[in-house]
């Protein structure tokens, strides 16, 4: 990093107003958690100016709540997740990555762990956070319902991505009684 870290601010982003949020729309909700990577990333600023600005989308699907991407260039965010959890949004999965997109531009940070001792220093000393890694949100809405398979010994669920697999010829074995997965059309 360009600035010592003790320069950094240690107090988490200015808390969004429960009841604003509650009260926005979809599209105002992405407004406002696209204002919110910004004050994020001013933050960032503070101690890495040459730190270029993400671009963000909200299209990712599945448990994950966000993902850095530094080959697409920016923050992806799952609807569904921030929807349904509008404060941890804004509170801890935006900081989180937008802690990951400041790791990612510092020398040799591709090379870095995601969640490594200097990931864990920015969410700590930038954020005011503790490093977190997973969260705990309900995804059963955000995640598509599962393919059933079944083997010799029970069923399984597989997710879309696998199915699709299966449908181009991949074959997936059971882990206990070493069946090939058989797909069950409901």
């Amino acid at each position: 990093m360009t600035a010592s870290l003790s320069l950094m601010t240690t107090t988490p982003l200015p808390p969004w107003p429960d009841t604003t949020l509650a009260a926005l729309t979809t599209d105002a909700l992405h407004q406002a958690a696209r204002e919110r990577v910004e004050h994020a990333w001013q933050r960032c600023r503070e101690v890495y100016p040459e730190l270029p600005r993400p671009g963000v989308w909200f299209d990712l699907r599945g448990a994950s709540a966000g993902q850095a991407h530094l080959g697409r260039g920016g923050l992806r965010f799952n609807p569904v997740l921030l929807d349904e959890n509008r404060c941890a949004f804004f509170d801890e999965v935006i900081p989180h990555e937008m802690a990951h997109w400041l790791v990612f531009h510092l020398a040799d940070g591709t090379r870095l762990k995601p969640h490594g001792r200097e990931w864990k220093t920015v969410m700590r000393d930038l954020f005011g956070l503790p490093p977190t890694v997973t969260h705990r949100f309900n995804v059963a809405r955000a995640q598509p319902a599962p393919y059933r398979y079944r083997c010799g010994c029970r069923d399984h669920q597989l997710t879309p991505r696998r199915h699709a697999l299966v449908v181009k010829g991949r074959r997936y074995r059971c882990r206990h009684c070493a069946e090939t997965l058989v797909y069950c059309a409901e």
